[in-house]
């Protein structure tokens, strides 16, 4: 029984109607019942004498599949160019095959050899990256030489992922949408320029680094000196950084690596210490005691958007690093402060947080609150100092939530560290840097961690009477993403970067156009973040980092008048002769300490577009590649950080580092959730590639950082969606199932399956050029494209099938929409090429002398359709069209990855629209014959005729040649033969 296409069928057979007979071309009307039945096949209701019991029940089952397609089919339930949901084929182990020509690094890939009988991702992606980096493909310098060389230039660079880490299928999305757009633009003849790198990642590389000392030696950074702590991390850097660059070129990815950048390179930290100096120059850097984020875990300040707002509902119990017991949180604990003169008057106020009870400098109340009019000007008593603290009035208090009456704590709180300087407090900072208490909260609290104070001072409240209950309170708790702990907001003096002017110009940029965001609807988000945007604190408590290049002035410290004397400057020699030109003083007298904190990694991160190319210097490249493009996860961690590029981009060098922001969507599993560590869902790209068992997956999660109850969740899930492990779908099939979504709508829903149906047509093509290379046979000589005239109509629609893919392709590249790409791809190579020419032509190629059209045909379909699959597929692209046979005459390109991309302007001669629609109504009755054949259930045989035997399938009276002859095909050429799929 012969099946319906289902996967991403014509789109003229997309929607089947619900009668059969319905899309029929008028043409098609003449035929009479009898003349449309004669020859048909029999119903059969026998099964073959000698099929076995499981023979038969195969063929059952397969009956049953095939009615359910078709009844979809009829419905008109298959989406566009997606295969019905449980049409991929189920898999079964491949056999591996292995490229085993000795081949040095570097050297071309032995291409003489007979291909392997079936795809073998392993064979296909060996040695060929190696090659294509040594020849230098990948550098602009190259580019040049190209005959279709444009003279523009196209560059992009990878948003640095951290050292520390290792790519997961998120990254791998961006680099394969960024790798097919470099590939596309290096083809068209573009200069092209992508720059990898990666980024020092200060708190998360000194973390793993004293994670590593304290395993092996026993041993904390502070029992090192600084210089030799940071010689270990840069060992670790050279022994454990690699990976990230391994899973790029695992990927494909055709970066220029001589232009590798590492944020802790020495040109970079001589544009990070520019960056630095020029801001404090303009004004737009200073130092300032303010409240900062604090981790009391890392102790060290983070910034904003490190800071997790986790809500909670209400009571809630966690478990926080450095704390023996669960805290508990969302709880709203109701305090009595005394009226001062007034014995039995109180007011009572509440708070989540009683461990700052000892640093409340005041009560606030709405001016317009009648409850507390008559206390205006009144002072309370402290419940645990019994101080007098005054009663303030402020139109920002809520008089509806709570009692109306809220604590002031300047000193950790950023509300109230506003209200505090409009009404002139002195903040009490009573929690210190590894959050214990200060000696400011007496020595009952001194040196106790916050949360054990927490509870300390709940029992003396209750102690004293003036404790007055404890109820669930919804909020929304700041927690630090690097460490897990919670947030303190402490008073640091620190460097800080004025953000607003800058912000302003960013968020022009964007109103105006300069500045494109891709998809537009995160210009809300950028407008809102820039309308919002705060002062930034640049300064980091760590070892590891780009060192401020600030220092203090030591003998105007040592006057002791509370105001601190610091310089800026490049080196300290600089900085001395600023020094001693401020104080008149003589450089000699002087002494400096350099500020021992490191900056924010996001300052250095967001200087990498133009410090990459090398900034401050006016270099070639800054010259010819700026700005960039780019491309990024729309989270709103990555905007961020794209924010501050652009900030620091258009004040440092005069112009937007970007002019159009690309922002892609977030990769979630098959079952629609965002990966996880807990969940067990996070995929190594490799796992993907080269497959991996089940077994290997399990101990990766042990080798993580999850706790017990996570460990066993996540493996639990693993069990789940790999039982079998992950088959190895190999690189190209990877890149292009992940191109084949819409990035830039909603998230993506990435399954293995759906890799692994990529690589089902990778295969389809490596069949499909063995077939190809096997009917050009020895001694062909290709024509030139221009000369090639198709001798049939079948030869005529298939290059126009050809050129309008090519155009289909350009138009799509052009917008950045790669998903339209894969679709036409598809539907070439499966459903034009595949499905329909191939089968074509196979009764033509088995005449001999084999007629020279059809060759000719085939090669060029190889060839401009390989060309057209390069920049999704690079090695199944670079393996097949190295054994084409070169066009002679004609200035051959070494490698695919260097070749002309297909236009529609040199195509253009082969378009016939007019023949494709013809042959479209063709397509649909036999279609339409296939879908009643399915529907009756209908066999191969065909009836015998008045005394007569059976009819051949290709005799005038069949329907579908009738069909095809009626549409003016020639006689005996079945240009809709089925491929055998039963």
């Amino acid at each position: 029984m012969l099946r319906v296409w289902s996967a991403s069928p014509p789109l003229q057979t997309l929607l089947m109607p619900r009668s059969p007979l319905a899309s029929l071309p008028s043409r098609c009307w003449g035929l009479g019942p009898s003349q449309a039945l004669r020859r048909s096949h029999p119903l059969s209701t026998q099964s073959e004498p000698c099929r076995s019991s499981l023979s038969r029940r195969n063929h059952e089952a397969k009956q049953k599949r095939q009615r359910e397609k078709q009844m979809a089919l009829e419905a008109g339930i298959t989406p566009k160019g997606k295969a019905p949901a449980g049409s991929s084929k189920a898999w079964t182990p491949k056999e591996v095959v292995l490229y085993e020509v000795p081949t040095e690094p570097g050297e071309k890939k032995d291409v003489y050899r007979l291909l392997p009988p079936a795809y073998s991702p392993r064979y296909v992606e060996a040695a060929w990256y190696s090659w294509w980096v040594r020849e230098g493909f990948f550098k602009p310098e190259y580019q040049t030489r190209l005959p279709q060389a444009t003279g523009e230039t196209f560059s992009m660079c990878i948003p640095p992922p951290n050292v520390t880490g290792s790519l997961h299928i998120g990254h791998a999305l961006t680099v394969a949408i960024q790798d097919a757009l470099v590939r596309w633009h290096r083809m068209r003849g573009d200069q092209v320029l992508w720059i990898p790198g990666s980024d020092h990642a200060g708190i998360a590389t000194q973390a793993v680094v004293e994670k590593q000392l304290w395993k092996e030696r026993g041993m904390r950074r502070h029992e090192l000196s600084r210089e030799k702590f940071l010689r270990e991390v840069w060992k670790w850097k050279d022994e454990k950084g690699g990976e990230i660059s391994e899973q790029l070129q695992a990927l494909g990815a055709s970066l220029d690596w001589d232009r590798e950048c590492f944020t802790m390179d020495a040109g970079f930290s001589v544009a990070v210490t520019e960056a630095f100096v020029r801001l404090y120059e303009a004004g737009l850097l200073y130092r300032s005691q303010q409240l900062v984020n604090w981790s009391c875990t890392l102790r060290s300040a983070i910034s904003d958007i490190e800071v997790e707002s986790r809500p909670l509902p209400g009571h809630t119990e966690l478990q926080l690093p450095g704390c023996p017991t669960p805290v508990s949180f969302g709880l709203l604990v109701s305090v009595a402060f005394p009226v001062d003169g007034e014995p039995d008057a109180e007011v009572v106020v509440g708070t989540t947080r009683p461990e700052t009870l000892p640093g409340d400098v005041a009560v606030a109340v709405h001016p317009d609150d009648s409850r507390y009019t008559h206390l205006h000007g009144r002072q309370l008593r402290h419940p645990l100092t019994g101080q007098l603290l005054p009663l303030i009035t402020d139109s920002t208090v809520q008089p509806h939530v709570g009692t109306g009456a809220v604590k002031v704590t300047p000193a950790h709180s950023p509300a109230d560290a506003e209200l505090g300087a409009r009404h002139g407090l002195s903040p009490l900072s009573v929690i210190a840097e590894d959050g214990t208490m200060t000696s400011l909260c007496g020595d009952w609290l001194q040196g106790l961690h916050r949360f054990v104070a927490r509870e300390k001072i709940i029992s003396a409240l209750r102690e004293r009477g003036l404790f007055r209950g404890l109820q669930n309170h919804p909020m929304v708790l700041p927690i630090c993403s690097r460490s897990g702990d919670v947030i303190e907001y402490l008073l640091k003096s620190q460097w800080f970067v004025r953000c607003r002017e800058m912000g302003d110009r960013a968020a022009q940029a964007v109103e105006s156009g300069a500045l494109e965001l891709s998809p537009s609807f995160h210009q809300k988000n950028w407008q809102h973040w820039f309308s919002h945007i705060g002062d930034w604190c640049v300064s980091r408590q760590l070892w590891w980092g780009h060192r401020i290049p600030a220092y203090l002035v030591v003998e105007e410290h040592m006057k002791g008048d509370g105001e601190d004397c610091w310089v800026v400057g490049r080196t300290e020699t600089e900085a001395r002769k600023i020094a001693a030109e401020l104080t008149g003083r003589s450089e000699a007298e002087l002494t400096l300490q350099r500020d021992p904190d490191v900056l924010d990694t996001w300052f250095s991160s967001a200087l990498f577009p133009f410090a990459a190319l090398g900034w401050p210097q006016e270099t070639p490249d800054l010259a010819r590649f700026y700005p960039l493009s780019l491309l990024e996860t729309g989270s709103d961690l990555l905007l961020f950080w794209v924010g501050r590029m652009v900030m620091l981009g258009t004040q440092l060098t005069g112009q937007l580092p970007f002019t159009k922001v690309l922002l892609h969507s977030m990769v979630r599993d098959g079952q629609g959730r965002k990966m996880s560590k807990s969940l067990g869902n996070v995929l190594d790209p490799r796992d993907i590639i080269s497959g991996v068992e089940l077994q290997v997956l399990q101990e990766k999660l042990k080798d993580g950082n999850l706790d017990s109850t996570e460990l066993a969740i996540a493996a639990a899930a693993q069990r789940k969606d790999f039982p079998h492990g992950i088959p190895e779908c190999g690189t190209d099939a990877l890149r292009f199932a992940l191109c084949s979504h819409r990035a830039l709508g909603g998230d993506v829903h990435l399954s293995v399956s759906e890799v692994l149906s990529s690589r089902h047509f990778c295969n389809k093509i490596w069949n499909a050029l063995r077939f190809i290379l096997n009917a050009l046979g020895e001694g062909f000589v290709p024509q030139p494209a221009e000369e090639l005239s198709p001798s049939s109509p079948t030869d005529a629609w298939i290059l126009s099938r050809l050129a309008h893919t090519a155009q289909e392709c350009e138009r799509a590249f052009l917008a950045r929409e790669l998903p339209l790409i894969t679709h036409a791809l598809h539907h070439f190579w499966l459903h034009s090429l595949c499905d329909v020419y191939l089968e074509a032509v196979k009764p033509v190629l088995s005449h001999s002398p084999h007629p020279q059209g059809p060759p000719q045909v085939l090669f060029s379909c190889a060839d401009v359709g390989l060309r057209l699959l390069a920049p999704l597929m690079p090695f199944l692209a670079e393996e097949l069209w190295q054994r084409l046979p070169p066009r002679p005459g004609s200035n051959s390109a070494p490698s695919i990855s260097v070749a002309p991309y297909p236009t529609t302007h040199s195509l253009e001669h082969w378009r016939q629209p007019a023949l494709e629609q013809h042959f479209s109504q063709v397509q649909e009755a036999v279609q339409v014959l296939r879908a009643l054949r399915a529907t009756y259930q209908l066999t191969k045989a065909r009836p015998r005729g008045p005394g007569g035997p059976p009819g051949p399938s290709g005799s005038a009276s069949c329907p579908k040649t009738q069909v095809a002859e009626a549409a003016g095909w020639p006689h005996g050429l079945d240009p809709i033969r089925g491929r055998g799929r039963d």
